[in-house]
């Protein structure tokens, strides 16, 4: 039997979903001007992304000349990767008052009977890497993310019957 709501509940649904809303709309404009920044290799490096991701500026401080290219090129990497961190880190906070209105409306297996609750069902996806593209760390092994099938009929190349256009039984 499905759940019967009276006019007062569904009042207060609505209105908790309408505060949700406009809650999405403030976080969307607090995101929107997140920053994430570091700092590295004794403050000569500095990395800073915008809300998604994207460097947007890279300072380099005093004693920069005293690196090598390569320190300066692992130092910068370093510090973005630091600063997609910090920019995490600063999601998670800002997103904290919507995931507290949202565990306090109703699931849609309490609203529908029978319906499953899919909140804790969703796969969690793996991180990705952060070694540099071509590097042995970041490629798995030949074959190690293809799908394996083990109920599977197999189909015999030797003995394969050639048809061709010119024959009878076209």
């Amino acid at each position: 039997m499905a759940y019967k709501f009276d006019r007062a509940e569904l009042e207060s649904m609505v209105e908790d979903a309408q505060e949700q809303l406009r809650t999405v709309a403030r976080i969307q404009q607090q995101r929107a001007q997140l920053i994430g920044t570091a700092t590295v290799s004794n403050k000569r490096v500095t990395v800073s992304v915008n809300a998604d991701g994207v460097v947007v500026e890279t300072r380099f401080g005093p004693g920069i000349e005293n690196l090598g290219f390569s320190a300066i090129a692992k130092a910068v990497t370093e510090a973005a990767q630091l600063a997609a961190q910090d920019l995490a880190e600063k999601n998670r906070e800002l997103m904290s008052p919507l995931q507290s209105q949202r565990a306090r409306l109703p699931k849609l297996s309490d609203l529908i009977e029978g319906m499953p609750d899919l909140r804790g069902q969703l796969p969690t996806p793996p991180e990705p890497s952060l070694k540099p593209p071509n590097s042995a760390e970041r490629n798995p092994l030949p074959g190690a993310d293809e799908m394996q099938f083990t109920d599977v009929e197999s189909y015999d190349h030797d003995h394969e019957v050639q048809h061709r256009p010119t024959e009878a039984g076209w």
